[in-house]
């Protein structure tokens, strides 16, 4: 096999790993939320600023509700190293707009959505790690690395020792691109299968080229 296959191989894998260990922390029915008056209990701000934690999904969302209304730069540089960032990019409109989704459409509706963000995550794991519709899988975590990066991406509150990483979530954006333009599945996966038994019916049925696109 050519070095390249192995690399996108090992990133495929790679990337399922890493959805796959992110499913039993937010487990349904309660996706790891605690609850209060018999409601999902959603991270809140302290009138001092600092977060009131929550657990499971419920934590992170309120943690993206919190840091929405913050300003945030990306991928900022300070090349004087006197504190100030020169060069950044401006995401707010984005960031806010992200925020508001989380907290005006997912958290009303948190028992829907997070049956939606589990089911996506496994679908992934599953898609990723068996070479199912790779592509498919790929465009799925590459719009969840998006959303997590607007939402998370070097958000920090040191005093509930909150502090997460840019580039975990920058990485996670490029590597899901990776096997959107590269989906490895073709050459070590259920899919090169697939896409043998689809060769004939392409040019006939609507189905088999869609999936044959999405493998």
């Amino acid at each position: 096999m050519h070095p390249r296959t192995w690399f996108l191989l090992c990133l495929r894998l790679a990337v399922a790993y890493l959805f796959f260990s992110q499913l039993f922390w937010k487990l349904p029915p309660d996706f790891g939320c605690a609850r209060e008056n018999g409601a999902f209990a959603i991270t809140t701000t302290s009138p001092d600023g600092h977060l009131k934690r929550g657990t499971g999904l419920c934590d992170w969302l309120g943690v993206e509700i919190a840091f929405a209304h913050r300003e945030r730069l990306f991928l900022a540089t300070d090349l004087d190293n006197d504190g100030t960032a020169e060069l950044a990019l401006r995401l707010t409109p984005l960031v806010r707009w992200n925020g508001l989704f989380v907290e005006r459409i997912v958290v009303p509706h948190l028992w829907l959505f997070g049956w939606l963000i589990w089911s996506a995550e496994a679908v992934i794991a599953v898609s990723l790690s068996f070479g199912l519709l790779t592509r498919l899988g790929a465009i799925l975590s590459l719009a969840l690395a998006v959303q997590l990066t607007l939402g998370l991406a070097g958000v920090s509150d040191p005093a509930t020792h909150l502090q997460e990483w840019e580039w975990s979530y920058l990485q996670l954006v490029l590597l899901s691109g990776m096997l959107v333009a590269q989906p490895s599945g073709r050459w070590f996966g259920i899919d090169a299968m697939l896409r043998r038994r689809m060769a004939g019916s392409r040019q006939r049925s609507v189905a088999a080229r869609v999936l044959a696109a999405l493998s």
